[in-house]
């Protein structure tokens, strides 16, 4: 747990045991079928590295190996960066690592809020566990479906290794992509690689653009910043995010905002847009790499790349759409086309070189305006220069 005060704020091992328990089942596979997904993913992640390189001409500085470590299966990039196979359990580990570390100033405010007011440090210390066994919940649903993760905030520990000392490992989540592959009924081998390339792509961009990492950080505690830390307020927002999943808001329209919908200010809203920006950006950019290095290495990719948009723009039922639209994952996906959408398109106009323009610096990533506008970016950038 984090202590912040005499109470906890969010209680982080109750997080962990809740979401370890309710996460469902991963597919029953062998001890053997198990230990040669782990072998064939970390394979695949070694090879990933270099038709990524190749493809986007993006090179992290240095070079090197390096063993296991931790217990968990892993290997290292040239930049120290580890990639890690993880189990269901595994993920929650590290995803509340990073929410703990991303989260710590917000919290640090809560409490000093809460310090002021009668019997808060009692009201903490329940507030810690419900807020434990939320973020459990949610954790849970969101385990069994994430294939893949690079990981940028949470620092290394001796379970969950990471460069240092920014922190920053890829996950590759085992029984899930075990899971998909069968659902699709696609090539398991095939599939395997194909997920790679997008998680090392992002990987990739994260070592290659030394600032890239920083920026996003900051931009996520000046949206932390610009949070009515008010404790009562905040549930009461939760409550209608919630509650807006049955059916109709108070004006008679259908519910489905998100959380982070509804907590934002005006400043708040910019700096959401920013950000939206950068996430299509990364995500698009992912997208449009695996399908560029996908015919060239992963035979059936026409049929893995079918059958999983299907998947990813369906819901499995209506308790999962309502989760999708609290957790703002409906958003995400327009974030992948869109952000494909704009890099392909400046890709054509200018060519992979003039696209990597993109990295160099905060001021050359698109706006959310861009993104949509993709000649409105490259006139920016490559004909008048960045401002």
């Amino acid at each position: 747990m984090t202590s912040l005060g005499d109470a906890e704020m969010v209680d982080w091992n109750l997080a962990v045991a809740t979401a370890t328990r309710l996460v469902r089942p991963g597919p029953e596979v062998s001890r053997d079928e198990a230990r040669a997904v782990v072998a064939e993913l970390r394979r695949h992640a070694k090879a990933s590295e270099e038709h990524v390189r190749a493809f986007t001409r993006m090179f992290p500085d240095g070079a090197g190996g390096g063993e296991p470590g931790g217990g968990q299966t892993g290997a290292r990039s040239a930049t120290d960066t580890p990639v890690l196979v993880v189990d269901r359990a595994g993920w929650i580990r590290a995803n509340v690592a990073g929410f703990r570390e991303v989260l710590r100033p917000l919290l640090g405010k809560m409490q000093d809020r809460r310090s002021g007011v009668p019997g808060g440090a009692v009201l903490g210390t329940v507030g810690g566990k419900v807020t434990g066994v939320e973020l459990g919940m949610l954790l849970s649903f969101l385990a069994s479906r994430v294939l893949g993760q690079y990981e940028t905030f949470a620092p290394p520990t001796r379970e969950l290794p990471a460069a240092s000392p920014a922190g920053g490992r890829l996950l590759l989540v085992a029984p899930n992509i075990v899971h998909v592959e069968r659902e699709l009924d696609v090539d398991p081998h095939d599939f395997r690689l194909w997920v790679c390339l997008h998680e090392e792509t992002h990987r990739t961009q994260f070592t290659a653009v030394p600032w890239l990492r920083d920026h996003i950080e900051s931009e996520i505690q000046a949206f932390l910043g610009e949070t009515d830390v008010d404790p009562a307020t905040l549930l009461e927002r939760f409550r209608e995010a919630v509650q807006s999943l049955g059916g109709q808001d108070g004006d008679g329209q259908r519910g489905g905002r998100s959380i982070v919908e509804l907590v934002q200010t005006p400043a708040q809203r910019e700096i959401l847009a920013r950000l939206t920006a950068v996430m299509s950006l990364l995500e698009g950019h992912a997208d449009y790499v695996m399908d560029g290095v996908g015919p060239g290495v992963v035979p059936s990719v026409a049929e893995i790349r079918e059958k999983f948009q299907k998947r990813r723009a369906s819901g499995a039922g209506r308790l999962d759409q309502a989760l999708r639209r609290l957790l703002g994952l409906d958003a995400k996906l327009r974030q992948y086309r869109d952000g494909e959408r704009f890099v392909r398109a400046v890709v054509d106009q200018v060519g992979m070189d003039g696209f990597n323009r993109v990295w160099t610096s905060p001021n050359t990533l698109p706006t959310k305006t861009e993104i949509s506008k993709p000649a409105d970016w490259v006139a920016r950038v490559h004909r008048t220069g960045e401002p």
